[in-house]
């Protein structure tokens, strides 16, 4: 089967998008069949082709991710994926890339998969004025319905994300497939260890028991939620540490609000740490934790998952099936919950904890690409029988 991946963002770019992408096409791959991922970079002034990815010049748009967007109407790349003749398109992104994949599918007359990743509610103030936000929502809404209701079949990598769809109008079935990552990569046993020493001494976290969270450091994560349950509960001497990496438009905001809160001694701000390099920064961690409600199937989550590191989460009622009590974490919803479940990880029996390490990454060891890949195909099997029936 040849295959068209349109996303907003590839390799070497990343993010969560990013990561699940490369996962499914190294699996499409392997399985034999034939792919081309239609990305935007905003370094390039033309389309460029390598490897099985087509490059399309974008413009930056660091608000939301900081990298290119491509127009979405180009005679090059329209010809280009012509040439390629996809036997089906799946897009990943609702943005110019995003939507070229649409027409191509309308153009060349072959089915349509679509991929929400985003709930697009929780970003609306990056783009718009609060006083415009209602409006930038229904219009938003109105979009996704047209391209939900345009596609043969719809992917959703959470049960959060499909009833997001079905409550905006989307009247389509929606197959719920959880997003995947590269586990071989975040095995413990092949992370290296002086990797892991030489970052527990530069954050000091040694005789310490240490959470982190690996994100975007912007409004919807709520890190300054977080930082205000650490200040209001955690103690300097209960030898707790939160490691926060990542970058975005709030760093500054949220290392002066630690500050001020008093508890910078207790936490580190590793900044942004290249995706070849957070396994070792799990590991050199004893936990994860988020207060974010606005993940639709966490990637980072997964990843320190994969590490072995169980997840506090903060209670989010529509995603309540990525963290499973006592299975691969612990669920919070004040700042004093938080601080007893950090307690009680932190003063569990080490065997009893190693267990809970061990049955953390168990509970992710089959969201690799090969999985990804036969989940996705199946997906694809059923487009294509609708459409030629249709």
């Amino acid at each position: 089967m040849r295959i068209a991946i349109f996303s907003e963002t590839y390799v070497p770019y990343l993010n969560g998008v990013v990561t699940h992408v490369k996962v499914l096409n190294d699996g499409l791959k392997k399985a034999g069949h034939q792919t081309l991922v239609v990305c935007a970079d905003s370094a390039i002034k033309k389309h460029k082709q390598e490897e099985g990815v087509l490059y399309c010049p974008g413009f930056n748009f660091k608000k939301i991710y900081g990298y290119g967007i491509a127009r979405p109407v180009s005679k090059n790349r329209r010809n280009i994926i012509k040439e390629f003749a996809p036997d089906i398109i799946h897009i990943h992104t609702e943005f110019g890339v995003g939507f070229s994949g649409f027409r191509a599918a309308k153009a060349l007359g072959v089915p349509l998969v679509y991929t929400l990743h985003t709930m697009y509610d929780d970003y609306l103030y990056y783009i718009v004025p609060k006083a415009f936000i209602s409006i930038a929502r229904r219009l938003a809404h109105k979009y996704l319905r047209y391209l939900g209701n345009g596609s043969q079949s719809l992917i959703a990598p959470s049960e959060k994300a499909a009833e997001y769809l079905h409550n905006i109008g989307v009247t389509k079935e929606i197959d719920v497939i959880p997003n995947s990552i590269e586990t071989d990569v975040f095995d413990p046993d092949v992370i290296d260890k002086d990797k892991i020493n030489q970052i527990k001494e530069k954050y000091r976290l040694d005789g310490k028991f240490t959470v982190c969270f690996c994100g975007r450091l912007g409004k919807e994560k709520n890190i300054d939620g977080l930082l205000e349950f650490w200040s209001q509960t955690v103690k300097k001497t209960d030898r707790l540490m939160l490691m926060i990496m990542g970058t975005g438009p709030n760093e500054e905001e949220y290392r002066s609000l630690a500050k001020e809160l008093g508890i910078d001694d207790m936490v580190a701000f590793a900044g942004k740490v290249p995706h070849d390099e957070i396994p070792p920064y799990y590991s050199a961690a004893d936990a994860y934790i988020t207060a974010s409600l606005s993940e639709v199937n966490s990637i980072s989550t997964k990843e320190a998952m994969a590490c072995g590191l169980p997840v506090l989460h903060i209670d989010d009622k529509m995603n309540r099936g990525q963290v499973i009590e006592g299975v691969n974490g612990f669920i919070f919803d004040s700042a004093q919950e938080m601080y007893s479940r950090l307690i009680d990880c932190r003063d569990m029996d080490r065997d009893e904890f190693d267990k809970l390490k061990t049955s953390t990454r168990r509970s992710v060891a089959e969201v690799g690409s090969q999985k990804s890949a036969d989940e996705v195909l199946r997906v694809y099997a059923k487009a294509m029988n609708d459409y030629n029936i249709g």
